[in-house]
């Protein structure tokens, strides 16, 4: 079989990928008692009277929501709430084997902003943690930012998780090629969600700079080429970022950012890139091309020119992937009873990450499935949230 006739096959004979398993025996009319009525209401009570005991008596203290609204998944594009469920049942397969946290697929069956931000309010309570998930760019900004101050853990993972890993891939990859990170110019392409979210933790933007270095530039590239300030067709994101990016005011295409860049960063989509393109880059390039399937350059081809070379695949070298960060961050969150997930637990979390490995050029991260990966990033995020105090009293 093909991996599209094996994909089906697991999902269609195991109907999805994901079932509740009870925690206690129900055998007995006594265990019956406890785990539901009349034994139950004497836990309703306790939680009626100190609220934040729902930690100690439910599953509220290891759980997270993953939500999305079916609106950017994957490389599917707005595949609606149905469509989306098997990505969200994967992601929470994964919250469960690499951080042993009981995660739900919450797909909405709305595109509202409003309503969503309205759900995800009123689901909290049942609610660790809320894992944001392929909402499209720039609706995903306002939503996210609505949804920090519930009182518990939200990060929009195709923002924040893209820019941990990335962060902690240039990290290596620095290293690797004997230079520094803030002499770097870089160019990304692609400004939705991941790409926004990693030029500003790149930049240290609304970050303390002596918990983060900075590169030296960043040229960010939509599908119209160059974002640079003044330019009359940006949304009010794009025009935002265009202030604080393109330090050199260059105008043109991608390939005309290309010039001189150490380091190329692809959010976007296949086939835009070959290897004479890469020539105008800085000797010793780095090249992240990460579109999937299809990446932006296909690493064979760029490794051509580049140093190194990542990719968003698991079949070559580097494989960049948010699943190296999500389960070490919420695991970490969870742990230290934070209520946000901010700047310096996400810088934490790219250092303890980058920290795995010896880096080479063919091994600038770890594997997805190594198990030291999540004990290490979750103890470097529960660090720093207790350091920054954005945990329960």
């Amino acid at each position: 079989m093909n991996l599209k006739e094996e994909a089906l096959k697991l999902h269609k004979d195991n109907k999805g990928k994901l079932s509740t398993k009870s925690k206690v025996a129900v055998n007995t009319k006594q265990d019956l008692s406890l785990v539901y009525t009349p034994g139950v209401a004497e836990v309703c009570k306790e939680i009626a009277a100190n609220k934040s005991s729902v930690y100690e008596y439910t599953m509220k203290a290891n759980s997270v929501a993953v939500v999305t609204d079916g609106s950017a998944v994957l490389g599917l594009g707005n595949i609606g709430a149905e469509a989306s469920l098997p990505v969200m049942e994967g992601k929470c397969v994964l919250f469960k084997e690499l951080a042993d946290i009981d995660a739900f697929p919450i797909c909405i069956k709305s595109q509202d902003d409003k309503e969503i931000i309205n759900i995800v309010k009123n689901i909290a309570p049942a609610f660790g943690g809320i894992n944001l998930e392929d909402i499209a760019a720039p609706r995903c900004f306002g939503i996210e930012e609505a949804l920090l101050d519930i009182g518990i853990p939200v990060m929009h993972d195709d923002q924040h998780g893209s820019a941990i890993v990335i962060l902690a891939a240039l990290m290596n990859a620095v290293k690797v090629v004997n230079k520094n990170i803030d002499d770097l110019k870089v160019v990304i392409n692609g400004a939705g969600a991941a790409g926004t979210a990693v030029t500003k933790l790149l930049l240290c933007l609304g970050i303390d700079k002596n918990i983060c270095t900075s590169v030296k530039e960043i040229v960010l590239c939509d599908s119209k080429g160059i974002i640079y300030d003044g330019r009359t067709d940006l949304n009010e994101f794009k025009a935002q970022i265009a202030k604080v990016t393109n330090k050199s005011k260059r105008q043109g295409t991608l390939r005309d950012a290309l010039e001189g860049a150490d380091a190329f960063i692809g959010l976007s989509t296949g086939n835009l890139l070959n290897a004479d393109d890469l020539k105008k880059m800085s000797k010793n390039a780095i090249v992240f091309a990460m579109a999937n399937p299809i990446p932006e350059i296909m690493p064979d081809e760029a490794r051509k020119f580049a140093a190194v070379v990542g990719t968003g695949r698991s079949d070559f070298p580097n494989q960049i992937n948010n699943s190296l960060s999500f389960p070490g961050v919420f695991r970490g969150a969870l742990d230290a009873k934070a209520t946000k997930i901010n700047n310096e637990m996400k810088i934490a979390a790219a250092h303890a990450l980058a920290n795995c490995i010896v880096p080479t050029k063919d091994n600038i991260l770890p594997y997805t499935l190594d198990k030291q990966v999540v004990p290490k990033v979750a103890e470097a995020v529960k660090k720093a949230a207790i350091e920054t105090g954005v945990i329960r009293d």
